[in-house]
């Protein structure tokens, strides 16, 4: 009889040398200036000659080793490569060099209301979002009810999401985003949603669903947050891990270093 691992030890995450670039093909001096300094103000800016255009390297050299237990805040200043690292972790961006691997199921709880017709009716909404989510189509058929019930948005579910209110609209991305159970989250920033009844109910369920995974990675300038989530921190600096330890070794090098 074959033994079998359980999937909580098998669970891991491990980005080895991973470089990520973007391509600039304006490279007029203002087209560059007000595209690198609107979205990626900590990156290294040079040129490819294999692309013949100017390049902002967003995240050099980057290796790290994510295993069950694992509970990990990003920290830096804006433009320092975190959401970068967090799409590279997700799956949503590939890297230019280097290798991610992952074993187990991973979730990205950031972007959440990207990528949907308006048109779409909030239940449309459900299954377009949850297939884009990777959720196949029967859990989808055994979830829809439950997701349609948290988000509490009873008869507007029918109508087109153009009609909803930006809040009505959180709740519904939250309640399908939150559905999905996966071994890996992978966080930009603690998700708040709806009036005080909707979000204890949202946190309850967030708190939920980290404490069910294996292995967390949150983007968060708040100390208090992290530090009731997070036993590991990582500084990011111009796109290069700057420190890698305790909460309490990263932001106090964090800290040493603004004060320089």
């Amino acid at each position: 009889m074959l033994a079998t691992t359980p999937v909580v030890a098998m669970t891991r995450l491990t980005l080895d040398k991973v470089d990520v670039d973007f391509p600039l093909f304006q490279t007029s001096a203002r087209s560059l200036k007000r595209t690198a300094l609107r979205t990626l103000v900590g990156g290294a800016i040079g040129s490819s000659a294999e692309q013949g255009c100017t390049v902002v390297r967003a995240l050099h050299d980057v290796s790290l080793d994510l295993r069950p237990g694992d509970r990990v805040a990003l920290v830096g200043h804006n433009g320092a490569g975190k959401t970068t690292l967090l799409r590279v972790m997700s799956g949503i961006y590939q890297p230019t060099a280097g290798t991610v691997h992952q074993v187990g199921k991973r979730a990205a709880l950031f972007d959440l209301q990207a990528g949907v017709d308006e048109e779409a009716t909030g239940y449309e909404c459900i299954q377009l979002r949850a297939l884009m989510l990777g959720i196949d189509r029967g859990t989808i058929e055994r979830r829809s009810a439950e997701i349609a019930a948290f988000s509490e948005l009873g008869d507007y579910l029918s109508l087109p999401i153009r009609t909803y209110s930006s809040g009505m609209l959180l709740r519904l991305y939250f309640s399908i985003a939150t559905s999905v159970e996966a071994d890996i989250i992978v966080m930009d920033e603690w998700i708040g949603v709806g009036d005080e009844h909707f979000v204890e109910k949202a946190n309850r369920r967030l708190r939920g669903l980290i404490d069910r995974a294996h292995i967390l990675v949150i983007a968060s300038h708040s100390r208090p947050l992290v530090s009731s989530l997070c036993n590991r921190g990582i500084l990011l600096d111009g796109g290069r891990i700057a420190c890698d330890g305790t909460l309490d070794e990263v932001f106090n090098f964090y800290s040493a270093r603004q004060s320089a």
